[in-house]
């Protein structure tokens, strides 16, 4: 027989409980590996030798990105094999080799313009996780057509990077900042209603989806950061 549960019992409220640290472990992760990647770039961006060997030569810049895919790939497919130890070194590697790569923005935009689009984006982030999280209706019909819209966005940016079209250039950037402000509702409420369901404790599986939660708005976040670093940065040079 299923266990019943009624509301005020002790086992509801031990459920209650469970979800409730795991969603702020979602956020408490997520804040951290941007951290890591802040103080990565910005450490990076300070070393003009360490800086210039990374993005001078392809075949390390190349080696970075396969790499940051990879983990992404590995976490994303085979994260509840793995321990939660490794799950959160991986997550944290990854954190580190993104700051890495994306240490150029500290060469190509001044800080007070870097500052500048890390607020707005933290700002609209906040906004649409609580829509997100709040929000009634279910967002998971759109799954399919932000999954389309994605893959869409990927492939016009990779022909604009032989194209090197003006237009095409901000097309991207404006669809770029409505696909991950919709996917960050989107993924809110996904990871809402997956600790809801699985969530009933805390223990090494149940911290594995909050830490694969954490990783989906990370990547929402820092992908936003990007495109509205577009609108928003001023060029050093």
């Amino acid at each position: 027989m299923e266990r019943e549960i009624k509301y005020g019992s002790p086992v509801l409220e031990g459920v209650q409980s469970a979800y409730r640290v795991l969603m702020r472990k979602v956020y408490l992760w997520m804040s951290l590996a941007l951290a890591v990647t802040g103080m990565t770039s910005f450490y990076i961006a300070s070393n003009p030798g360490l800086l210039q060997t990374i993005f001078t030569s392809r075949g390390i810049f190349l080696m970075l990105i396969i790499a940051e895919l990879a983990l992404v790939f590995i976490l994303s497919a085979r994260i509840m094999k793995m321990s939660f130890a490794t799950a959160g070194i991986m997550f944290a590697a990854y954190s580190v080799l993104n700051g890495v790569t994306m240490s150029f923005i500290f060469i190509r935009f001044t800080m007070s313009s870097i500052a500048g689009a890390f607020f707005v984006t933290a700002g609209m982030f906040a906004v649409m996780s609580f829509i997100g999280f709040t929000l009634k209706k279910d967002l998971a019909s759109f799954g399919s057509f932000f999954f389309m819209a994605l893959v869409g966005l990927v492939i016009a940016t990779i022909v604009n990077a032989f194209w090197a079209n003006s237009v095409l250039y901000w097309v991207i950037t404006y669809i770029g900042v409505l696909l991950f402000v919709g996917l960050t509702a989107y993924d809110t409420q996904k990871i809402k209603h997956m600790l809801m369901e699985y969530g009933d404790e805390v223990n090494d599986n149940t911290q594995k989806l909050a830490l694969l939660g954490s990783l989906s708005l990370y990547l929402d976040f820092i992908n936003l950061f990007l495109y509205i670093l577009r609108f928003f940065g001023r060029n050093d040079n």
